[in-house]
C-alpha cells in the first residue's frame, strides 16, 4: 500500500528535478538562444485531443527547423499514436508521477529548445534537462511557474483556433495545411474492420455534460442506416454503458471499450465518416483523414475546430453560437483571454446541460448531409 502511494505521487520527480536544478545551476544564468537549434523538444502532459492539435506546432517546427531532431514529450497512452513519426518527431512518454518517465527523459541529451505549449509548471523539469532556452506562453499562474521561462508569448488578441494559437509559439511564416499523408497511420494490432461503406458514432466525452441523449444517437444511427451505411457505435473502456442506452436491442455493432488508440485510428481512417461529441477522439478523426461532425455544447467550435490548419479536412461543426451560459474565459490556466467563450463547470454545478440539448438530430442530420451522400442510390431517388 505504501509502495503504491509513492509510485503515484509527484515527490519523487520533484526530488529529481529539484536535485538536478542545482547541479546545473552555473549554466541556468548563462542561457542563450541558439540560432538553429539541433534538438527541439515539446513537453507536455495534454489530454488526447489537446496533444492530436500540436500538429500545428509541430508541422511549423519541422518547417522552420528541417534538419533538427524533434522531441515529444507525451502522456503514454498517446505515443504509440506517433510510431510512424508524422512530422520526423521521436514520441517519448511522460508522466509527472511517472518517475521512469521522468529518469527517461533526463538520460536524454541535452535540448537546445523547449516549447512549453500550456503548462508552464515543466519549465522546470526543462532547465533540470539542461535546455538551452525555453519558450512558452504568458500569464500562467502562480507566477513561479514562469520564472525560469527565458521567452514569454502572448496570447494572441483574436480568436484562433488551438492548433493555430500552439504554432505561434515559434517565428516564421503559418504551417502548411495539414494532409493526412503527413502523419501515417500508426501500427497497431489486427482486428476485424465493419463491413464499407461505414459511420462511426462516438457516443462518449469526458464529462457527462458532453453526452447527447441516447434517443438523439438513436435516431442518427438509424437514418445512417436507411442512408444504406453500416453503422458502429465507439465509446472508452467504461462507456460500454452508454451505447446500451443508445442501442439497447443491440441492431448495430459496438467497438466501445474494444479498441485501444491505434486501433481506433484505422477504424476511423477506414470510415466514411465519424460523429461525435467535442472529445479527444474528434480531434483523432482529424488526424486520421476522416470526414467529422462534431458536436458542441460546453466547448468552442472555434477554438476547438479546424483552424487554419485543419481547414482542409472534410469537417462540420454543430453548436448554437454565443449560448448564454458558455462565458467561461479560461483558457489553460490563462485567464486575461478576453476573447474565449467556453464552459468548464463541473457536473456538480450543472444539472441539465441545455447547450447539448439544443443541438436537435435534425440539425447533425443536415450537417452530415453536406459531407456525405447517400450510399443507397435507391434512397437517392427517393429523397429526390
Amino acid at each position: 500500500m505504501r509502495f503504491r502511494f509513492f509510485s503515484n505521487s509527484r515527490l519523487p520527480g520533484r526530488l529529481l528535478v529539484f536535485f538536478l536544478l542545482l547541479w546545473r545551476l552555473p549554466t541556468l544564468l548563462r542561457r542563450r538562444r541558439p540560432e538553429q537549434p539541433q534538438r527541439i523538444w515539446v513537453l507536455h502532459h495534454l489530454l488526447l485531443g489537446d496533444t492530436i492539435m500540436l500538429a500545428g506546432l509541430l508541422a511549423k517546427l519541422r518547417q522552420r527547423y528541417p534538419a533538427a531532431q524533434l522531441h515529444l514529450a507525451t502522456p503514454a497512452a498517446t505515443v504509440a499514436l506517433f510510431s510512424a513519426h508524422p512530422y520526423g518527431v521521436e514520441a517519448h512518454p511522460f508522466n509527472p508521477r511517472n518517475f521512469s518517465t521522468l529518469l527517461a527523459l533526463c538520460r536524454q541529451p541535452r535540448p537546445d529548445l523547449v516549447i512549453i505549449p500550456a503548462e508552464n509548471r515543466y519549465s522546470l523539469l526543462a532547465a533540470a534537462l539542461g535546455a538551452r532556452w525555453i519558450v512558452a506562453f504568458e500569464g500562467d499562474s502562480p507566477a513561479w511557474k514562469n520564472w525560469l521561462v527565458d521567452e514569454l508569448r502572448p496570447y494572441p488578441d483574436t480568436p484562433t483556433a488551438w492548433p493555430d494559437m500552439a504554432a505561434t509559439l515559434i517565428d516564421g511564416p503559418a504551417p502548411e495545411p495539414f494532409r493526412p499523408q503527413d502523419w501515417p497511420a500508426p501500427a497497431c494490432r489486427p482486428f476485424a474492420l465493419p463491413d464499407r461503406p461505414y459511420c462511426v458514432l462516438h457516443v462518449g466525452a469526458s464529462s457527462v455534460l458532453r453526452h447527447w441523449a441516447p434517443e438523439n444517437w438513436r435516431e442518427l444511427a438509424d437514418w445512417l442506416s436507411a442512408r444504406g451505411y453500416t453503422v458502429v457505435w465507439s465509446g472508452g473502456r467504461g462507456e460500454e454503458d452508454l451505447v446500451r442506452q443508445c442501442d439497447p436491442e443491440a441492431r448495430y455493432a459496438s467497438f466501445a471499450g474494444c479498441l485501444d488508440l491505434p486501433q481506433l485510428w484505422h477504424l476511423l481512417a477506414n470510415a466514411a465518416l465519424l460523429v461525435s461529441p467535442d472529445t479527444g477522439v474528434a480531434h483523432l478523426g482529424k488526424a486520421a483523414g476522416v470526414a467529422c461532425v462534431t458536436l458542441f455544447g460546453p466547448g468552442s467550435s472555434l477554438i476547438y475546430g479546424p483552424g487554419h490548419f485543419w481547414a482542409g479536412l472534410p469537417y462540420q461543426a454543430v453548436t448554437v453560437e454565443d449560448f448564454p451560459c458558455r462565458d467561461g474565459r479560461m483558457l489553460f490556466e490563462r485567464t486575461f483571454v478576453t476573447w474565449v467563450r467556453h464552459c468548464a463547470l463541473p457536473p456538480s454545478a450543472c444539472a441539465c446541460p441545455r447547450c447539448m440539448q439544443a443541438l436537435t438530430p435534425e440539425a447533425v442530420q443536415n450537417a452530415v448531409a453536406t459531407l456525405l451522400p447517400s450510399a443507397d442510390p435507391i434512397h437517392d431517388r427517393k429523397a429526390r
